[in-house]
């Protein structure tokens, strides 16, 4: 598939700014921020004049030019600029360090000081809270005891709660200090290139949205299969489980860009305020419909109790409850050691009677033949699978497919991986990719059934797709995309 060459543009470019970075030397801010922020400086997306200062407390601190090497191996290791050259020393210059204790906030506070002086006028403040979720209340409170809040802007890393409680406790405890203009919760998987097409895929094609509803679609599936165990993550993971780390704050936020009715712009305020009416629509899970697995061997990984009844991998069927869904269900399924890594969403419509034709593949599952997949693991690709005449003499069909791959239509040079994309709307005041305190607060409300009467865990082979026959049950007579047959 091709595609016209896309006419020159020019990209937006945020006001002059004071980026303090909150856990500095932290993985978060190796793997995926430093090298982010290097590549956003050599795309020219950064503000004309910004400074970058690294935080972590006294006992992590390092000195300004440690801290440009630790950015520099970062970049080295995880970035896709490499850091050489005019554009890595014009960002190294950029870069200092600033320890903070909630009782000792001079070195921070003195390292903005100076970098707002250096920059000259009213600079902006965007501060990145790469934190443990402990750590948020106390540094949040610093920035409020600091008088640094007003006029800023504060990244919230996930999880933002792990209950409907914990979240209304985090958000009010935010709201002291911050205004919900002023807080990004930032969740990755919507800073991608292909969760943002299935905007343009729906809205931009007259092909498409007059059939995006219950009239035509079946059912919805978004599948985030991971091959990767907990990696010695047995601390975090197994007070958190698949659903609180993957479904809450990954998967439903995808499920409201699907399920979302037109946005009168795709500005932050109309685009929030039509994936809220969703999360409103959204039925409280039903226990029934949900198969909560756990990877045999997990109960051996380090640090896991003997009996843990936390989920590795868990699946669900959730219900909107409006005119455009109602009766469509939508099947979730996220977990460990699985048998692939794939982020897919799959829309399978409605198929008209097919007596009069001959079909070859009689044992394809009902369902399988007419489906949209739009795979969101970058660079993305879409996928419609449809039925064909084979040639020959006899009106016999076949399953056809065309695909759409951005690596093939679109120079990928220059594009941005998801938290580049989202600090560069952070940093422009644009929330319409990050989640509400009220969206956030709703998704946990309908949570709560499971959460308090969680079905117990089934066991499953590693590298399989779950727990059967009750992962296959819980979709039925539907089927999973995954494992498909390419």
């Amino acid at each position: 598939m091709t595609s016209a060459k896309a006419p020159a543009r020019s990209e937006p470019r945020p006001d002059n700014h004071v980026i303090v970075l909150f856990g500095a030397t932290g993985d978060l801010a190796k793997r995926k921020l430093l090298p982010g922020l290097f590549h956003l400086a050599a795309a020219g997306l950064m503000p004309e004049k910004y400074r970058v200062i690294g935080s972590a407390p006294a006992q992590f601190a390092l000195s300004t030019e440690e801290f440009r090497e630790h950015a520099r191996q970062a970049a080295e290791q995880f970035g896709t600029s490499k850091p050489e050259g005019e554009a890595w020393d014009a960002f190294a210059a950029n870069l200092s360090f600033g320890s903070a204790d909630p009782d000792k906030t001079g070195p921070l506070a003195s390292a903005i000081k100076e970098a707002e002086k250096e920059i000259g006028g009213s600079p902006r403040r965007l501060f990145h809270l790469a934190i443990p979720p402990s750590a948020f209340e106390s540094v949040v409170a610093m920035i409020g005891a600091m008088d640094l809040a007003a006029g800023s802007r504060v990244i919230i890393e996930k999880p933002f709660g792990t209950d409907l409680a914990s979240a209304r406790d985090l958000n009010q405890k935010l709201h002291q200090v911050f205004d919900e203009s002023q807080i990004f919760r930032i969740d990755h998987f919507m800073g991608k290139e292909s969760v943002d097409n299935i905007l343009a895929l729906r809205f931009a094609n007259g092909l498409f949205e007059p059939n995006w509803n219950r009239q035509h679609i079946r059912y919805v599936q978004i599948d985030v299969p991971e091959t990767l165990s907990i990696e010695g993550r047995a601390d975090f993971y197994d007070k958190t489980g698949a659903y609180r780390d993957m479904v809450v704050t990954h998967l439903f936020q995808v499920l409201g860009f699907i399920a979302m009715e037109p946005p009168s712009s795709l500005d932050g305020k109309a685009l929030r305020a039509e994936k809220a009416k969703v999360y409103d629509a959204l039925k409280p899970i039903d226990v029934r419909h949900v198969v909560r697995g756990q990877y045999e061997g997990y109960r051996s990984e380090p640090g896991v109790p003997p009996d843990s009844q936390t989920e590795t991998m868990v699946a669900v069927r959730a219900e909107i409850d409006n005119w455009r869904w109602a009766g469509v269900p939508f099947f979730l399924r996220s977990g460990k050691d699985l048998g692939a890594s794939r982020q897919v969403v799959t829309l399978g419509f409605l198929e008209p009677p097919l007596r009069m034709f001959r079909i070859d593949r009689q044992e394809a599952p009902a369902g399988y033949r007419n489906e949209i997949a739009i795979d969101f693991a970058d660079p993305g690709s879409i996928t419609v699978k449809f039925l064909a005449k084979e040639p020959g003499a006899e009106m016999r069909l076949g399953e056809a497919t065309m695909v759409f791959r951005y690596e093939d239509c679109f120079t990928q040079a220059n594009s941005l991986e998801g938290y580049e994309h989202l600090i560069l709307l952070a940093m422009l005041g644009d929330q319409s990719l990050f989640t509400s305190s009220e969206g956030i607060e709703r998704l946990w409300e309908i949570s709560e059934p499971l959460l308090q009467n969680p079905p117990p865990v089934k066991l499953y082979a590693p590298g399989s797709w779950g727990p059967e026959p009750a992962i296959s049950k819980l979709i039925a007579p539907f089927h999973w995309h995954l494992p498909d047959d390419r």
